[in-house]
């Protein structure tokens, strides 16, 4: 080969590999590019993704994270705990409460004295010393009787008001008194009376309460008993007496 020729070859060798080394930069610019331009997109997901866990965290602490959620659940425990307080408290001093609680002896305090201006009337006094309302019947069960018969053979019962009707029981709120009075002789007669009758016996509920529970209070000896009468339980003395010259019928 001539000289022409090898150098024609050369040339032409020479001209391949630049076209080679140009392709191959061309293609490192281009998979920079490319990485260059898969960054942005990169970068573009990234805050979407802090977002949701933003949104995850801001979730949880308004429904169970110790923030919201704890916070949440002691007002409704606080709300439950005090709605409850409020109803055991209405409840224990309301009238359906007491009308499914009837009194018993044991909160009950009972007393029995002649009533003040009057020579035959008597007034029971009855008292809740607890701190829930019961109920009771609508007047004590009342007997007058001679202490020493056992047998209650001389016992005499007294009238009280007919055509009762309304609420259960009579609602005795914790703390308050409920006022009967009994006339042992309305009439006042001094003759015609029942001998021998010496004490009042008093069973607070007559509906509920067992005869055990009968408490006795000593009228002395001369008392005069005839056709008696016994009133309601009222809230006042006043009302007890209007209550006992109701009475007309027997128990």
């Amino acid at each position: 080969m001539n000289p022409k020729s090898l150098a024609a070859a050369a040339l032409l060798t020479l001209g391949a590999l630049t076209l080679t080394a140009c392709q191959s930069g061309t293609a490192a610019t281009g998979g920079a590019a490319a990485t260059a331009a898969a960054a942005p997109s990169s970068a573009s997901v990234q805050p979407t993704s802090s977002a949701q866990t933003l949104s995850s965290v801001s979730s949880t602490s308004r429904g169970g994270a110790p923030g919201g959620g704890t916070s949440g659940a002691t007002s409704g425990s606080t709300s439950t705990g005090s709605t409850q307080a409020a109803g055991t408290q209405s409840g224990s001093g309301s009238d359906a409460y007491a009308y499914k609680h009837p009194c018993s002896a044991q909160q009950l305090s009972v007393q029995a004295s002649r009533r003040s201006g009057s020579s035959s009337q008597w007034v029971i006094t009855v008292r809740n010393t607890r701190t829930t309302s019961c109920g009771l019947s609508y007047y004590p069960l009342v007997s007058l009787d001679n202490s020493k018969a056992a047998d209650g053979s001389q016992a005499v019962t007294p009238l009280v008001p007919s055509g009762l009707g309304g609420p259960p029981a009579y609602v005795l709120d914790a703390g308050s008194t409920a006022y009967a009075v009994i006339d042992l002789d309305p009439s006042g007669a001094t003759t015609g009376t029942v001998p021998g009758i010496d004490e009042l016996n008093v069973l607070p509920d007559g509906d509920h309460m067992p005869n055990a529970d009968t408490l006795n209070f000593p009228l002395g000896s001369k008392a005069n008993v005839l056709k008696p009468k016994l009133g309601l339980y009222e809230n006042n003395v006043g009302d007890a007496v209007s209550s006992m010259e109701q009475a007309d019928t027997q128990p």
